[in-house]
């Protein structure tokens, strides 16, 4: 399978089935290997090679790098919407990052869905519950079944959600496996806040998460302001700073 992916560079799980002759959920956990081994990387009804044209998301460090002051400034303008007391669901993410950096200190209970972000709001009187699930290597988030569980127990006040990408469609990401966590955090809040800079705005990838109708708020950064205003309209709320 792993020599068929490389031959084509993308292929859809349909074509999985019919060329190897075995089921749908054979293919996918044949494909989960793949995935975990950096042989293939899914995208949503399919798979393709690493390096041959599928969507190319940046590890973790590279992120970090780009557009800091206008992350910080986002994650700032986040944590004061919050109260004290609250509980808070935070995302995998450089701009939530920035937010859990803020939160730290103040007495507020966090969930964090990354190891980075249990580890930037861990102070003070800032009480930290890391959600259990595997680790995408390179990237610190949590995903899988053990996640999506611990999601559906789990009830918030505020998820501070991170995008890929958004659009007029909505919000989608580029994995499968952090898709489904998001759409658990927003399940399980009361009100879901999108924390995106402008470089996020007009773009789409891969796998949906949700429409524009179910964020409450959306922050992003002053620079956004052009790209943003063909569906200002859509969001319920929005914040540039």
């Amino acid at each position: 399978m792993a020599e068929l992916i490389a031959a084509r560079g993308q292929v859809t799980v349909g074509e999985l089935i019919e060329h190897f002759g075995i089921s749908g959920p054979t293919a996918r956990r044949d494909l989960e290997v793949l995935s975990r081994a950096g042989l293939a990387a899914r995208t949503h009804g399919g798979v393709f090679a690493p390096g041959k044209g599928g969507p190319s998301e940046p590890l973790f460090m590279e992120k970090l790098r780009v557009h800091q002051a206008a992350k910080t400034r986002i994650g700032r303008a986040a944590a004061r919407q919050l109260k004290d007391g609250q509980r808070v669901l935070v995302d995998s993410g450089t701009t939530t990052l920035a937010a859990a950096r803020a939160l730290a200190g103040r007495p507020i209970h966090v969930f964090a869905m990354d190891l980075k972000i249990a580890e930037a709001a861990a102070a003070g009187e800032t009480r930290v519950s890391l959600l259990g699930g595997e680790v995408r290597n390179g990237y610190y988030s949590l995903v899988g079944d053990w996640t999506l569980r611990a999601l559906s127990e789990l009830s918030c006040d505020v998820f501070l959600m991170a995008a890929d990408a958004v659009d007029h469609d909505g919000i989608s990401n580029s994995t499968a496996e952090e898709a489904e966590v998001k759409h658990g955090g927003i399940v399980c809040a009361a009100s879901t806040f999108l924390l995106a800079d402008h470089s996020k705005l007009g773009r789409r990838a891969p796998v949906p998460v949700c429409g524009l109708e179910a964020i409450d708020l959306f922050i992003t950064d002053r620079t956004a302001a052009v790209r943003l205003e063909p569906y200002r309209t859509l969001f319920k709320r929005c914040e540039l700073h």
